[in-house]
């Protein structure tokens, strides 16, 4: 099978040290993230959560200090280039990363080399929906900040890549007004997805149900901009023992995207937006027909004393395949369930440089995946889905 070059719709970037020194206005840049190189010590965690310290005697490591906040990187989140049992949560250094982490003419041709076309990239040390800056004291700051990375991903990493690199902006997410400002300013410069939180209350947010995001949703709808969800978005993994390993951690990932699509199914949202579009990123996708099949039974059986009867006025099942989309890379019960699933709801991710990345092998992990299928289906998943949800120039017929 000829497969057809890749649009990922999930990767991520390491931003370079010097982000904030050359994009953060100048009056900002004394209280705003600076960039150190410095040992590590030894990671703890515990329930979800990481507890990390800085250790003159530990490995160097490429750090973020921002406020109160010690950032490292770590190997498993630049793990491309290295074998799969050193994918570890040792501290890095960007020197000893693949270039390609956070260089975009490296990243280019890493993408060459794995025969993906163009890519979509999550921030790292913003977190995967801007919750740094939220969780920021000083938020004239903290809005500087959103505003420098945004104008970074814009011009730099995506500017020179001719439409390869897509532009994944962040919003100010402790202000509503703020929020719909940045979409708004993005928008006016062609930018066509933000990246939200998965779980808003994780993070002390209004919920989906409130009405507060309306605002946002209304105007994402007028620019088609798309609202991505990124797995751990809320800041918070499923986690079943606070002494269970991270292995346990990773084999439920795809839980709080289950709990979030589960949300907007019920939350009216997607009834007073029609032509929003939702992407749930690093999902997966096999668990998504029977939450299809469960919600609209409770939808049948249980709508009235459910709270949804004079909200959801169709099954919700309806709202995912006209307005979601879903992603994978690992998935063969997805593909095996691919008309519940949806044959124009699913995209395809590489994931890169994170620890699950197929990366140099995704043209062969994908052949594995899609073979058997026909030529016009395997053209949706790999780059034809990804086209039309972000509304990419890619494939358009020369006039």
């Amino acid at each position: 099978m000829d497969l057809p070059r890749i649009v990922s719709v999930d990767d991520h970037v390491i931003e370079p040290a010097h982000l904030f020194e050359t994009w953060l206005p100048a009056k900002y840049r004394d209280r705003g993230p600076r960039p150190m190189t410095a040992g590590i010590g030894e990671l703890e965690y515990t329930g979800g959560k990481y507890r990390i310290t800085m250790d003159p005697d530990g490995r160097p490591t490429d750090w973020w200090i921002y406020e109160d906040l010690r950032f490292p990187y770590k190997r498993n989140i630049a793990a491309v280039g290295f074998h799969r049992d050193d994918m570890t949560l040792e501290g890095i250094t960007r020197e000893e990363m693949r270039r390609g982490c956070w260089d975009p003419a490296a990243r280019l041709k890493d993408m060459d080399l794995n025969h993906v076309e163009a890519s979509l990239c999550f921030p790292t040390f913003p977190r995967f929906c801007g919750q740094t800056f939220a969780e920021a004291h000083d938020k004239e700051v903290a809005l500087a900040c959103v505003r420098a990375y945004n104008d970074w991903m814009v011009d730099e990493w995506c500017g020179d890549s001719g439409g390869r690199l897509i532009p994944l902006c962040i919003i100010p997410l402790w202000d509503i007004d703020l929020a719909v400002a940045e979409v708004r300013r993005n928008a006016d410069r062609g930018v066509r997805a933000l990246t939200f939180s998965e779980l808003p209350t994780h993070l002390g947010l209004p919920s989906i149900h409130t009405g507060y995001w309306d605002p946002l949703f209304a105007l994402c709808q007028e620019t088609g901009t798309v609202v991505n969800m990124h797995i751990g978005s809320s800041s918070q993994m499923p986690a079943t023992s606070p002494d269970a390993p991270t292995a346990v951690q990773a084999t439920l990932s795809f839980n709080n995207a289950m709990a979030s699509m589960s949300d907007f199914l019920f939350s009216g949202v997607l009834v007073r937006f029609p032509r929003l579009t939702l992407a749930y990123s690093e999902g997966q996708m096999g668990w998504i027909p029977y939450v299809l099949e469960r919600a609209d039974d409770v939808w049948r059986e249980h709508r009235a004393w459910g709270g949804v009867r004079d909200v959801i006025p169709e099954p919700p099942s309806t709202y995912y395949y006209r307005q979601i989309f879903c992603c994978f890379f690992r998935d063969k019960h997805g593909i095996a369930s691919l008309d519940a699933v949806g044959r124009d709801n699913a995209t395809f991710e590489t994931d890169y440089p994170h620890v699950d990345s197929t990366f140099p092998h995704t043209k062969r992990v994908a052949l594995d995946h899609v073979k058997g299928l026909d030529d016009e289906t395997v053209h949706k998943l790999m780059r034809g889905n990804a086209i039309r949800m972000l509304g990419l120039d890619l494939d358009t017929p020369a006039a």
